[in-house]
């Protein structure tokens, strides 16, 4: 069927729902960039712009994955997994260090996070394998097999280092097991490896800024003018937007600066204090309704592939979600994960539509 008798078929809501969280996002990221430098004749509106293309280029790359036809990423499976461990080998050989972190490939002024790619590759992978597996194999095969797959990739994900990520592919393989099938003790298992690995990787992974991120969630008022500054200023923020907010460019914590990040990781503090209770509800009530439209799909799912392959983009969704907000009302370690569609980042935005053009596909040939 031609790819525009296909629209009809789409899920418009949950297409307009991203559109409008773009939207707010690209508000946010504008006020945020009135005082850049530091004072309001310095303003420096170059990472606006950069992200309004990426919104452009993202719509453009959504709509053109959805009018694919998503199955034919089932017999590529393996290559993807073996794209992404190529991928990932070759950002720690090659890659761009920023922040102690080496995970981007720099392209001319930009930086491209293949991490961000990776996670669509592994949901792939896990959703074929699965399909196939999950109903004939016992389920300490499955278990094995995708762990160890996915044990691979966590481990060149924690090498550069990057652990909210390495957390979130965890996380992502955690949930799709869940709804194959597998049985209780090797639910036990898994979380005794897992905390197994995070104790492993907390004495042998972790930098020591990384470690002080753990330890100032738990105690934020140990550094307070350190490494509890960040989540300091942004409890401060969210809690000064009161009910209707500041209003976009009249944020004190935000446009004077004392929240650090403020168009990444902490940009979710800035829309408190400037759009409010009210604008904070907009925001998690698309999301909300975003949701609601992906489990919608993921009832009316025509084969286990399409199952697997959109629980798996939702649950990255939700993770996301929940980790940067978490972070910044200061009930979770901050961990670099951005805000889907809201925070500024190319790599990240791009993976997110990319996400959203499967979903659509999935949608459209129901």
């Amino acid at each position: 069927m031609p790819f525009f008798s296909r629209l009809r078929y789409f899920d418009w809501p949950m297409f307009l729902s991203v559109v409008c969280l773009a939207g707010i996002g690209l508000a946010v990221l504008y006020s945020t960039s009135l005082t850049s430098g530091g004072a309001m004749q310095d303003a420096d509106f170059g990472n606006f712009w950069k992200q309004a293309v990426f919104v452009v280029i993202g719509l453009g790359l959504s709509l053109m994955v959805a009018s694919m036809n998503y199955r034919g990423l089932a017999p590529m499976a393996r290559a993807c997994y073996v794209g992404s461990i190529v991928l990932l080998l070759a950002v720690l050989i090659f890659g761009k260090t920023i922040k102690g972190t080496t995970g981007w490939f720099g392209i001319g002024g930009f930086g491209v996070q293949p991490v961000e790619l990776v996670k669509i590759l592994l949901i792939i992978f896990l959703a074929k394998f699965l399909a196939e597996r999950a109903r004939s194999m016992r389920g300490a095969g499955v278990f094995m097999a995708t762990g160890a797959a996915v044990g691979v990739i966590a481990v060149l994900v924690l090498l550069q280092p990057d652990f909210g990520s390495t957390l979130l592919l965890v996380s992502v393989w955690f949930a799709m097991l869940l709804i194959s099938g597998i049985k209780r003790s090797h639910l036990v298992i898994m979380t005794l490896a897992f905390a197994a690995v995070a104790a492993l990787a907390w004495a042998f992974a972790l930098k020591p800024y990384q470690r002080d991120r753990i330890a100032v969630f738990l105690d934020p008022g140990r550094d307070p003018f350190g490494r509890g500054y960040q989540v300091t200023q942004s409890i401060i923020a969210v809690g000064s937007g009161g009910v209707t907010g500041k209003g976009l460019g009249f944020g004190s914590q935000s446009q004077l600066r004392f929240l650090p990040e403020r168009q990444t990781d902490f940009l979710f503090a800035a829309l408190a204090e400037e759009l409010g209770f009210v604008g904070v509800l907009l925001v998690l009530g698309l999301f909300a309704f975003f949701f609601y439209r992906g489990y919608a799909l993921a009832a009316a799912a025509r084969d286990d592939f399409s199952l697997f392959l959109v629980v798996g983009i939702l649950v990255s969704f939700a993770i996301e979600i929940a980790v940067n907000v978490g972070g910044t009302l200061g009930l979770l370690p901050i961990t670099g994960i951005a805000l889907p569609f809201l925070s500024y980042g190319g790599s990240s935005l791009l993976s997110k539509f990319l996400m959203v053009g499967l979903l659509e596909s999935v949608a459209a040939r129901r």
